[in-house]
Order: C-alpha cells, then structure tokens, then sequence
C-alpha cells in the first residue's frame, strides 16, 4: 500500500474540515447579521407605532382642552335648558290652577 495515499486523505479530510468551520462561521455569521437586522426593524416599528399613539394621545388632549370639547358642552346644556323651558311652559299653567284650587278653598 502506498504510504502518500494515506496522507492525501489525511490532507482531504483537514481540508474538508476547515470548509465545514468556513460554512458554519459564515451561516453563524449571516444568521447574526439577520436578527441584528430582524431587532432594528422591531424597534422602528415600535417607534413608529409609539409616535402613532403619542399622536392620537395629544389629539385628545387637544380636543379636550379646546374650544371644541367645551363648545359641544354649552350647545348640549342650551338644549336642555330649552327643553326645560318648554317643559315648564307647557305645565305652568296647570300648576298655577291647581295651586289655586288648594289655596282657594283655605281662605274660606
């Protein structure tokens, strides 16, 4: 038997191994640079989102604190006023006869 045979396998299998270190550092590596990558595009969408809320948040306060949120107020309050006024039209003369009716008959 040839004693080089057995170092060319010897030489083939180093060889061999050191392209499995290269594919696993560089499938290590790509996988790294993906979830550094996944990571950053979580946190702009976080950021993102945040700012939408943030927005959504202030506009209510806004709203709130406004002229709006108070002039829907008044207009509501003047409605029901009105319907008080009606209300109290509509029976105010009822009311005045029956008081009379009770106070009448006690001055006699």
């Amino acid at each position: 038997m040839d004693p080089f045979r057995g170092q060319g396998g010897i030489q083939m299998l180093l060889t061999a191994e050191q392209d499995a270190q290269q594919v696993v550092s560089t499938a290590r590596n790509t996988k790294m640079a993906r979830l550094k990558q996944a990571k950053e595009e979580a946190e702009r969408e976080v950021a993102h989102y945040r700012a939408h809320l943030e927005a959504e948040y202030q506009k209510k306060v806004s709203e709130s604190s406004s002229g709006s949120y108070t002039q829907r107020l008044e207009e509501e309050t003047k409605v029901k006023i009105e319907n008080l006024k009606e209300s109290s039209a509509r029976v105010s003369h009822d009311v005045v006869q029956m008081l009379l009716r009770y106070v009448a008959p006690a001055r006699t």
